[in-house]
């Protein structure tokens, strides 16, 4: 059994070397071909620089609650490195319209990938001819790469560095929205508790003038000397007291509004808490990135491999010639033996 399985493995070997020698000329050729347009198609591609730039996203949502906030948690720290939650936000801003447009415009993408506005589906091309040259990812660490492939090495590191800087122009453009109109908000709420204060001032301000100072030590006072005054017999002394009771008697609401005063003027400070923070919020701007690594212009470049495609090219074709005539064969062998 063994002689008989060599004998099998030696006529196969036979065989496929029999094979090989008798289509050598279409595989030759058709390699040969095969590596000469590879070639070819390989010169003709546009050489291609990559520039990339690496970063990482910071945990800050709100400048206030950072900085000046009591309530801060310390996942607000400026300094703190953001997770994959805070990555995720990243890039989904990369591939955001806003910076889509404005890296387009800035740099004439329409004319610089040589796009014919008048032609079929220019836009179409742009956005094939953007994501195929622009691309973000994440890394395992949680940083975000910014891989950008140009004909101009120059170009290519500058759309990076600026895709990188509009992170933060974007970031600060879509917080400012929400928080200016907080600040509204918030600024309203305190000029009307100001202005309520004011009013109970003003209030205490009038009964001042009336000679109510301290209505409860007053009263107090004065019923003492309107006793005194009755069991002397002052009568004069009497009717002044009464009248100065009267006049304290029209003040009676001074407890009230001094209460009220009290409150309000404790709302007032929360109030003016939230409101410096929102202050803050809508007049200030951070950044929301750290920059491990900018792009700088590449000394090589990094499209196409024009090896690779050589060799693949050339494989490819040799192989698919090799599958072609192994099929020819075996419909040959199969008519051989049906006669």
């Amino acid at each position: 059994m063994e002689n008989n399985a060599t004998n099998n493995n030696d006529i196969n070997s036979g065989n496929l070397i029999v094979f090989f020698y008798r289509w050598r000329k279409p595989l030759i050729m058709v390699s040969v071909i095969a590596a000469i347009c590879s070639i070819i198609v390989s010169l003709i591609i546009q050489d291609k620089y990559k520039s990339t730039v690496v970063l990482f996203p910071t945990t800050t949502s709100s400048i206030s609650k950072a900085l000046i906030s009591e309530n801060n948690t310390g996942k607000e720290d400026v300094m703190q490195l953001g997770e994959e939650e805070e990555a995720e936000q990243m890039l989904q801003i990369l591939n955001s319209e806003r910076i889509k447009t404005r890296i387009i415009d800035k740099y004439n993408l329409m004319k610089h990938y040589d796009i014919d506005e008048g032609g079929k589906h220019p836009y179409t091309k742009l956005q094939k001819e953007y994501e195929g040259n622009i691309s973000f990812t994440r890394t395992e660490f949680m940083s975000v790469e910014i891989n950008v492939l140009d004909h101009s090495a120059d170009t290519a590191a500058l759309i990076a560095n600026d895709i990188a800087n509009l992170i933060d122009t974007i970031n600060n453009e879509m917080r400012k929205e929400v928080a200016e109109q907080a600040y509204k908000i918030v600024e309203q709420k305190y000029n009307d508790q100001k202005h309520a204060i004011k009013v109970l001032e003003d209030s205490l301000s009038v009964l001042r003038k009336m000679g109510v100072i301290d209505y409860e030590s007053q009263a107090e006072r004065l019923t003492e000397q309107l006793a005194i005054a009755i069991v002397q017999g002052k009568s004069n002394a009497v009717k002044e007291l009464e009248r100065r009771l009267n006049i304290l008697g029209e003040g009676g609401s001074a407890v009230i509004l001094t209460n009220q005063l009290e409150f309000e003027t404790e709302k007032l400070t929360l109030v003016h808490a939230k409101y410096e923070e929102a202050k803050l919020d809508a007049e200030s701007s951070l950044q929301h990135k750290f920059i491990v690594d900018s792009a700088f212009p590449a000394e090589k470049k990094s499209y196409p491999i024009r090896w690779l495609i050589v060799v693949v090219s050339t494989f490819s074709a040799f192989l698919l010639t090799l599958i072609s005539l192994l099929f020819v064969e075996s419909i040959k062998s199969i008519d051989f033996k049906n006669q």
